[in-house]
């Protein structure tokens, strides 16, 4: 199968860039297909789901989203940890760096989960999961970058409260809920394994 940009025009430049792309590609039925998208051009990110086996807590985060304006629970949601790769850095580079900014914690020991677009209908962004080990008891306060107008609350979770909340559908964005479900499936495991804190 073959695709090609027939024009590409840049339609705004912010915290998004907007293009708007003509496009031509096979089809599964034979001959090409034109369509007009609009792309939203975003860097790509890590989040990282915050675990202490020996404690059996979560640490997440609870920030303002203007993305959930219109909820009628309210725009605060809860939240892993997650920030943008600048040029350069590692995925494990910059769950570091968010860990501290977002959160104050450090990462003992990495687990990689997954890589995945967010919304390939029409973003280009790209998540690098991975779960971070990390000794929830030093978990607390307000974190965050000023000048990025960061106002972000930490909030410690024992499992099973995790559980509830998931049955609950009190977890409202796309990637915390990838990261607890594959949390589902591999606490046993990240529990039994030594990671020295």
């Amino acid at each position: 199968m073959k695709w090609k940009i027939l024009n590409q025009l840049r339609k705004h430049t912010g915290f998004f860039n907007l293009d708007v792309c003509e496009v031509e590609h096979d089809s599964y039925t034979g001959g090409p297909v034109k369509v007009t998208r609009e792309l939203y051009y975003r860097d790509n990110a890590v989040a990282v789901l915050l675990y202490d086996p020996a404690r059996d807590k979560v640490v997440m985060i609870e920030q303002f989203r203007i993305g959930a304006i219109n909820d009628e629970n309210g725009p605060w949601l809860l939240e892993i940890v997650a920030g943008m790769i600048k040029e350069g850095e590692t995925v494990h580079e910059v769950a570091k760096r968010e860990c501290k900014e977002e959160a104050g914690i450090d990462i003992h020991a990495f687990d990689d989960i997954c890589t995945f677009y967010t919304s390939p209908g029409g973003s280009s962004e790209m998540i690098y999961l991975v779960c971070g080990i990390v000794d929830s008891s030093v978990a607390q306060g307000v974190h965050g970058v000023a000048h990025e107008g960061e106002d972000i609350k930490v909030v410690v979770i024992d499992y099973e409260r995790v559980e509830e909340l998931l049955s609950a559908n009190e977890v409202a964005s796309a990637i915390p809920l990838i990261a607890l479900q594959w949390l589902k499936i591999h606490r046993e495991r990240l529990r039994i394994e030594s990671f020295v804190l």
